[in-house]
């Protein structure tokens, strides 16, 4: 009987392997989307996750300002103010600091998904335009700390984790027992005083000595700012004041992650796979460029997103040293004149930048490593 004689169903194709299948009529299969639609699934869980984080933190945020013993009316007007009733009851009006606690939140909430993030108490600017002031500056020695320091320690901990327990490992391990004892405020000043009293080979602080005009803004990054104006002198100067708070930053970071990259490059060289390619005669470098360092990255990009989230947070103490105009002066100044707009919008920005940070690693793990997908 042939194939298209009547009765009959057209011929099944028969791969190897014995599995009968039935070829597609036309077009593209569906499980060549299948991988996209898994992978937008996981971004809008995620996203959605986020978004109920967020609104969290504005309801903790607002809660635990309001539980802080306090006045605003009391941090922000003068002694001569606060013995009128009418300039504090016009003052607590102005801010609806008069209004119940869950009407203020209510309100501030329509304000942020309106994108107004509210009116600071102190500076009488929007709270938007003051952070996207102060974040520039944070971002101008958060970048490259994170750099140096992901670079530093990623060699410094491999290096330690090759030569196990000899003298290199064990002068690399007091190092980094240093780095991560030392208080930030104390190897600031010590780092401020040696290069700038003693050997009077950096500024003092700031972002730009007095004598220097601040470049055209466009990004509020003098350096970037300074190149793209062609003002070299100006760039080589925001350069220099960068030194300092960016050393500082880059030696405690790097302290951390090189403990990481050392514990989880010698957890990766014990596995039998990588004594395997050691007996077959494999170079060494190739086992720690194929092997070791890929595998080993992984939970060091956890690591490294926290840090870099860290310092975009704003490091209060060595902003405070070198004088540098960052988040976490901003957040300094908004706490102690119980700011509650500027608090709200700090505490959104650093929530933002967590989040951010850790959908950003949870989608790097499959470059680094293609074991892990998302699923």
């Amino acid at each position: 009987m042939t194939a298209g004689a009547a009765g009959t169903t057209p011929r099944q194709h028969r791969p190897e392997g014995g599995v009968t299948t039935t070829p597609p009529s036309g077009g593209t299969r569906p499980d060549r989307w299948r991988p996209v639609y898994r992978a937008a699934t996981y971004i809008s869980r995620r996203v959605a996750i986020t978004a109920a984080l967020l609104l969290g933190v504005t309801v903790l945020t607002f809660s635990i300002v309001q539980a802080v013993p306090g006045d605003a009316a009391s941090a922000n007007l003068s002694e001569t103010a606060l013995q009128d009733p009418e300039i504090v009851a016009a003052y607590r009006a102005k801010w609806g600091l008069d209004e119940p606690l869950v009407v203020q939140y209510w309100v501030y909430l329509k304000a942020l998904v309106a994108g107004d993030l509210g009116i600071s108490q102190q500076t009488s600017r929007p709270v938007l335009d003051d952070l996207l002031t102060y974040v520039p500056a944070t971002l101008e020695i958060a970048i490259p700390a994170m750099v140096i320091a992901l670079v530093l320690g990623t060699l410094v901990g491999l290096f330690a984790a090759v030569h196990r327990d000899r003298a290199g490992d064990q002068a690399v391990r007091l190092g980094t027992l240093f780095g991560l004892s030392a208080p930030s405020f104390w190897l600031s000043l010590i780092v401020l005083y040696v290069f700038f009293y003693v050997l009077g080979i950096a500024p003092s602080g700031g972002r730009l000595s007095t004598w220097f005009a601040p470049p055209p803004k466009v990004t509020g990054m003098m350096t970037i700012d300074a190149a793209l104006a062609g003002q070299w002198d100006v760039w080589w100067d925001a350069v220099q004041h960068l030194m300092l708070p960016v050393g500082v930053l880059s030696l405690l970071t790097a302290a951390i992650l090189t403990r990481f990259v050392r514990s989880s490059m010698l957890e990766v060289l014990d596995q039998d796979y990588v004594k395997a390619a050691r007996a077959k005669g494999m170079p060494s470098g190739v086992i720690l460029r194929r092997h070791v360092l890929r595998a080993g990255m992984v939970p060091v990009i956890t690591v490294s997103g926290l840090a870099f989230a860290s310092l975009l947070s704003g490091t209060v103490l060595v902003e405070q040293v070198f004088g540098w105009p960052g988040v976490g002066q901003y957040a300094y100044r908004a706490a102690s004149g119980l700011d509650l707009p500027a608090i709200m919008g700090v505490s959104l920005f650093v929530a933002v930048v967590y989040t951010g940070v850790n959908l950003a690693v949870d989608l790097l793990y499959g470059v680094i490593d293609p074991r892990i997908r998302v699923s």
